[in-house]
């Protein structure tokens, strides 16, 4: 998809939500501002995955930033997709690096980043954070940098 007339999830009167784990959901759209560096951020706390062991439900607050290039994804199907994790066994680690991947192939962004802030099970919390950076690039500098730095001061957790 690549303009915002191709958007086929986005003010439709009745939402499907998957049953199962689906990047075809995802949907994106051309950036009208290509040649300027910005960040984009989304906050999902209600994310919910399974623990492929035990199958019982783990909860987080996903955090997704990502610097476009040329394409933008429509922040509705993101939401769906996301959803689509409810019934999916993946551990922690595992699902911040689907959605990365996910995303990076969807929308070749410059930079993009994922955390999860998982609530404890079993008196500990996991909160993994992947990122990347294009190649050769200034961004790939920031992705080693951001990654050598995050969490150092770390924030007040409220998803807990």
């Amino acid at each position: 998809m690549s303009n915002a007339e191709d958007l086929t999830i986005l003010g439709s009167n009745q939402t499907e939500y998957p049953s199962d784990y689906t990047t075809e959901i995802l949907e994106c759209f051309d950036n009208r501002h290509p040649d300027r560096d910005y960040m984009v951020t989304f906050n999902c706390p209600e994310f919910t995955t399974l623990c492929p062991k035990t199958n019982q439900p783990d909860f987080a607050t996903i955090y997704i930033q990502y610097i476009p290039d040329k394409k933008l994804v429509e922040s509705k199907s993101l939401k769906l997709y996301l959803f689509s994790f409810r019934n999916t066994g993946e551990f922690h680690e595992d699902s911040v690096n689907t959605i990365l991947n996910d995303l990076k192939e969807l929308m070749d962004p410059k930079y993009i980043e994922v955390w999860g802030k998982f609530t404890p099970r079993g008196g500990i919390s996991i909160d993994p954070y992947v990122n990347y950076g294009r190649p050769g690039t200034e961004y790939e500098e920031m992705a080693k940098k951001r990654l050598q730095e995050h969490n150092m001061y770390p924030e007040k957790i409220d998803n807990r």
